[in-house]
Protein backbone atom coordinates (compact mmCIF):
# COMPACT_ATOMS: atom_id res chain seq x y z
CA UNK A 1 0.00 0.00 0.00
CA UNK A 2 2.58 2.31 0.65
CA UNK A 3 4.61 1.87 -2.64
CA UNK A 4 1.33 3.03 -4.32
CA UNK A 5 0.97 5.91 -2.38
CA UNK A 6 4.35 6.75 -3.60
CA UNK A 7 3.33 5.94 -7.05
CA UNK A 8 0.24 7.89 -7.29
CA UNK A 9 2.53 11.09 -5.68
CA UNK A 10 5.28 10.22 -8.51
CA UNK A 11 2.34 10.07 -10.95
CA UNK A 12 1.31 13.53 -9.71
CA UNK A 13 4.08 15.68 -9.65
CA UNK A 14 5.10 14.21 -13.46
CA UNK A 15 1.59 15.57 -14.32
CA UNK A 16 2.02 18.77 -12.65
CA UNK A 17 5.35 19.35 -14.45
CA UNK A 18 4.61 18.70 -17.42
CA UNK A 19 1.37 20.81 -17.42
CA UNK A 20 4.12 23.82 -16.25
CA UNK A 21 6.27 22.86 -19.18
CA UNK A 22 3.73 23.35 -21.31
CA UNK A 23 2.67 26.74 -20.33
CA UNK A 24 4.94 29.39 -23.21
CA UNK A 25 5.52 32.91 -23.47
CA UNK A 26 4.79 33.75 -27.17
CA UNK A 27 5.44 37.27 -28.69
CA UNK A 28 2.58 38.92 -31.26
CA UNK A 29 2.30 42.29 -32.96
CA UNK A 30 -0.69 44.02 -33.43
CA UNK A 31 -1.31 46.06 -36.50
CA UNK A 32 -4.09 48.44 -38.08
CA UNK A 33 -5.45 46.30 -40.34
CA UNK A 34 -6.02 49.67 -42.82
CA UNK A 35 -2.57 50.33 -43.22
CA UNK A 36 -0.39 47.92 -41.71
CA UNK A 37 0.95 49.83 -39.00
CA UNK A 38 1.77 49.03 -35.82
CA UNK A 39 -0.86 49.49 -32.93
CA UNK A 40 0.31 50.72 -29.15
CA UNK A 41 -1.36 50.54 -25.81
CA UNK A 42 -3.56 47.21 -27.09
CA UNK A 43 -4.60 44.91 -24.21
CA UNK A 44 -4.78 41.47 -24.17
CA UNK A 45 -5.96 39.48 -21.88
CA UNK A 46 -5.25 35.30 -21.85
CA UNK A 47 -8.95 34.35 -20.73
CA UNK A 48 -7.86 30.80 -19.71
CA UNK A 49 -5.11 32.09 -17.44
CA UNK A 50 -6.83 35.44 -16.52
CA UNK A 51 -3.93 37.44 -16.79
CA UNK A 52 -3.12 40.87 -19.40
CA UNK A 53 -0.32 42.32 -21.42
CA UNK A 54 -0.12 45.58 -23.59
CA UNK A 55 1.49 46.54 -26.80
CA UNK A 56 4.29 48.59 -26.72
CA UNK A 57 5.07 51.41 -29.06
CA UNK A 58 6.13 49.30 -32.10
CA UNK A 59 3.01 47.08 -32.02
CA UNK A 60 4.80 43.96 -29.87
CA UNK A 61 3.39 42.76 -26.42
CA UNK A 62 4.71 39.28 -24.78
CA UNK A 63 2.28 36.84 -22.57
CA UNK A 64 2.31 33.39 -20.85
CA UNK A 65 0.34 30.79 -22.51
CA UNK A 66 -0.86 27.56 -22.92
CA UNK A 67 -1.98 25.32 -26.64
CA UNK A 68 -5.62 26.39 -27.66
CA UNK A 69 -5.79 28.92 -24.60
CA UNK A 70 -7.77 31.92 -25.82
CA UNK A 71 -6.35 35.40 -25.95
CA UNK A 72 -9.05 38.75 -25.67
CA UNK A 73 -7.20 41.48 -28.24
CA UNK A 74 -9.01 45.02 -27.43
CA UNK A 75 -8.13 48.57 -28.28
CA UNK A 76 -10.64 51.55 -28.19
CA UNK A 77 -11.76 52.34 -31.38
CA UNK A 78 -11.12 48.73 -32.99
CA UNK A 79 -13.32 46.44 -33.01
CA UNK A 80 -12.03 43.54 -30.73
CA UNK A 81 -11.23 39.92 -31.74
CA UNK A 82 -10.19 36.68 -29.69
CA UNK A 83 -7.66 34.40 -30.84
CA UNK A 84 -6.64 30.50 -30.00
CA UNK A 85 -3.10 30.07 -29.20
CA UNK A 86 -1.87 27.40 -31.97
CA UNK A 87 1.04 24.97 -31.38
CA UNK A 88 2.93 26.87 -34.97
CA UNK A 89 2.32 30.10 -33.05
CA UNK A 90 4.12 28.98 -29.48
CA UNK A 91 6.85 26.95 -31.96
CA UNK A 92 7.32 29.84 -33.81
CA UNK A 93 6.89 32.12 -30.78
CA UNK A 94 6.01 35.33 -33.29
CA UNK A 95 2.74 36.25 -35.40
CA UNK A 96 0.53 39.05 -36.51
CA UNK A 97 -2.59 40.22 -35.38
CA UNK A 98 -4.27 42.70 -37.27
CA UNK A 99 -6.97 44.94 -35.89
CA UNK A 100 -10.01 46.72 -37.76
CA UNK A 101 -11.34 50.03 -37.11
CA UNK A 102 -14.50 50.95 -35.86
CA UNK A 103 -17.24 52.71 -37.87
CA UNK A 104 -18.54 55.10 -34.76
CA UNK A 105 -21.40 57.72 -35.53
CA UNK A 106 -21.42 60.56 -33.31
CA UNK A 107 -24.74 60.90 -31.48
CA UNK A 108 -26.43 64.39 -30.37
CA UNK A 109 -25.32 65.73 -27.31
CA UNK A 110 -27.78 68.18 -25.56
CA UNK A 111 -26.45 70.56 -23.36
CA UNK A 112 -28.25 71.60 -19.76
CA UNK A 113 -27.49 75.16 -18.87
CA UNK A 114 -27.59 76.36 -15.96
CA UNK A 115 -28.24 79.96 -14.63
CA UNK A 116 -25.76 81.11 -12.62
CA UNK A 117 -26.02 83.92 -10.35
CA UNK A 118 -22.10 84.64 -9.69
CA UNK A 119 -22.82 83.93 -5.75
CA UNK A 120 -20.60 80.79 -5.04
CA UNK A 121 -22.75 79.81 -1.96
CA UNK A 122 -25.90 80.19 -3.73
CA UNK A 123 -25.30 78.62 -7.34
CA UNK A 124 -23.65 75.75 -5.14
CA UNK A 125 -27.09 74.20 -4.00
CA UNK A 126 -27.72 73.89 -7.71
CA UNK A 127 -25.17 71.37 -8.58
CA UNK A 128 -26.36 67.67 -8.68
CA UNK A 129 -25.02 65.48 -6.13
CA UNK A 130 -24.93 61.58 -6.10
CA UNK A 131 -25.34 60.40 -2.79
CA UNK A 132 -24.89 56.26 -2.99
CA UNK A 133 -24.34 54.89 0.22
CA UNK A 134 -23.98 51.37 2.02
CA UNK A 135 -26.15 49.82 3.99
CA UNK A 136 -24.52 46.89 6.62
CA UNK A 137 -26.45 43.75 6.93
CA UNK A 138 -26.01 42.44 10.17
CA UNK A 139 -24.51 38.68 9.53
CA UNK A 140 -23.63 39.70 6.01
CA UNK A 141 -19.73 40.38 5.23
CA UNK A 142 -20.73 43.37 2.46
CA UNK A 143 -23.07 45.95 2.41
CA UNK A 144 -25.59 46.82 0.05
CA UNK A 145 -25.09 50.03 -2.56
CA UNK A 146 -28.11 52.56 -2.69
CA UNK A 147 -28.81 56.21 -4.04
CA UNK A 148 -31.12 59.22 -5.05
CA UNK A 149 -32.14 56.93 -7.95
CA UNK A 150 -33.17 54.13 -5.51
CA UNK A 151 -35.45 55.59 -3.15
CA UNK A 152 -36.93 52.59 -1.75
CA UNK A 153 -33.25 50.32 -1.45
CA UNK A 154 -33.73 49.82 2.11
CA UNK A 155 -37.14 47.84 2.12
CA UNK A 156 -35.47 46.28 -1.54
CA UNK A 157 -32.62 45.08 0.00
CA UNK A 158 -34.47 43.61 2.96
CA UNK A 159 -36.43 41.60 0.28
CA UNK A 160 -33.94 40.41 -1.71
CA UNK A 161 -32.41 39.04 1.75
CA UNK A 162 -35.62 36.81 2.63
CA UNK A 163 -36.58 36.29 -1.11
CA UNK A 164 -33.46 36.09 -3.19
CA UNK A 165 -35.03 36.42 -6.86
CA UNK A 166 -34.57 33.73 -9.49
CA UNK A 167 -32.60 35.34 -11.99
CA UNK A 168 -29.97 35.80 -9.17
CA UNK A 169 -30.18 32.08 -8.03
CA UNK A 170 -30.17 31.03 -11.86
CA UNK A 171 -26.44 33.11 -12.66
CA UNK A 172 -24.50 32.31 -9.50
CA UNK A 173 -25.34 28.78 -9.32
CA UNK A 174 -24.58 27.78 -13.20
CA UNK A 175 -21.70 30.24 -13.21
CA UNK A 176 -19.07 29.47 -10.24
CA UNK A 177 -16.11 28.64 -12.54
CA UNK A 178 -16.78 32.26 -14.26
CA UNK A 179 -16.79 33.98 -11.14
CA UNK A 180 -13.86 32.33 -9.65
CA UNK A 181 -12.17 33.81 -12.92
CA UNK A 182 -13.93 37.43 -11.97
CA UNK A 183 -11.54 37.17 -9.15
CA UNK A 184 -8.34 35.85 -10.43
CA UNK A 185 -8.66 38.81 -12.80
CA UNK A 186 -7.57 41.43 -9.96
CA UNK A 187 -4.45 39.58 -9.07
CA UNK A 188 -2.86 41.08 -12.38
CA UNK A 189 -1.60 44.22 -12.57
CA UNK A 190 -2.57 44.45 -16.00
CA UNK A 191 -5.54 43.78 -16.31
CA UNK A 192 -6.39 45.61 -13.08
CA UNK A 193 -5.62 48.82 -14.19
CA UNK A 194 -7.36 47.63 -17.75
CA UNK A 195 -10.41 47.03 -15.81
CA UNK A 196 -10.20 50.74 -14.08
CA UNK A 197 -9.81 52.41 -17.22
CA UNK A 198 -13.02 50.86 -19.00
CA UNK A 199 -16.53 51.97 -18.66
CA UNK A 200 -18.15 49.30 -21.59
CA UNK A 201 -18.97 45.68 -19.07
CA UNK A 202 -16.73 44.34 -22.43
CA UNK A 203 -13.97 42.08 -20.73
CA UNK A 204 -16.44 41.34 -17.91
CA UNK A 205 -19.25 40.01 -20.17
CA UNK A 206 -16.48 37.85 -21.92
CA UNK A 207 -15.46 36.36 -18.91
CA UNK A 208 -18.45 35.46 -17.67
CA UNK A 209 -20.24 34.38 -20.80
CA UNK A 210 -23.07 36.86 -21.05
CA UNK A 211 -24.05 39.39 -23.30
CA UNK A 212 -22.87 42.83 -21.82
CA UNK A 213 -26.70 44.02 -21.58
CA UNK A 214 -27.39 41.55 -18.92
CA UNK A 215 -25.00 43.50 -16.50
CA UNK A 216 -26.78 46.29 -15.46
CA UNK A 217 -29.71 43.67 -14.73
CA UNK A 218 -27.45 41.91 -12.17
CA UNK A 219 -26.62 44.67 -10.46
CA UNK A 220 -29.90 46.17 -10.41
CA UNK A 221 -30.95 42.91 -8.63
CA UNK A 222 -28.24 43.07 -6.47
CA UNK A 223 -29.64 46.70 -5.47
CA UNK A 224 -26.75 48.62 -6.99
CA UNK A 225 -28.70 51.97 -7.49
CA UNK A 226 -28.71 53.12 -11.29
CA UNK A 227 -26.33 55.83 -10.80
CA UNK A 228 -23.59 53.32 -9.51
CA UNK A 229 -24.68 51.03 -12.46
CA UNK A 230 -24.16 54.13 -15.21
CA UNK A 231 -21.44 55.68 -13.84
CA UNK A 232 -19.22 53.14 -12.31
CA UNK A 233 -15.58 51.84 -14.27
CA UNK A 234 -15.99 47.72 -14.84
CA UNK A 235 -12.77 47.45 -11.88
CA UNK A 236 -15.96 48.67 -9.60
CA UNK A 237 -18.32 46.66 -11.51
CA UNK A 238 -16.44 43.68 -10.96
CA UNK A 239 -16.20 44.28 -6.67
CA UNK A 240 -19.60 45.32 -6.92
CA UNK A 241 -20.56 41.29 -9.01
CA UNK A 242 -17.92 40.18 -6.40
CA UNK A 243 -19.55 41.29 -3.47
CA UNK A 244 -23.04 40.39 -4.65
CA UNK A 245 -21.61 36.67 -5.68
CA UNK A 246 -20.60 36.72 -1.75
CA UNK A 247 -23.55 37.39 -0.46
CA UNK A 248 -25.34 34.68 -2.48
CA UNK A 249 -22.98 31.81 -1.49
CA UNK A 250 -24.11 33.13 2.31
CA UNK A 251 -27.36 33.39 1.60
CA UNK A 252 -27.57 29.49 -0.13
CA UNK A 253 -25.88 28.26 3.01
CA UNK A 254 -28.63 29.57 5.10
Amino acid sequence: MKYFVVFLLLITFQLTAQETERTEKVTGTVLNDSDSKPLSNVNIINMNSVRGSISNNEGVFEISVQVNDTLHISLIGFQSIRVRVTNDWIKSKNTQIKLTEKAIALEEVVLTPYNLTGYLQIDAKHIPVNNNQRYGISGLNYGYEAGQYSPNAFNRVLGSIFNPTDMLYNFFGNKPRELRKLKEMKKDDTVRNLLESKFDRETIAIMLGIDKKEIPEILERCNYSESFIKTANDLQVLDAINDCYEEYKILKRK
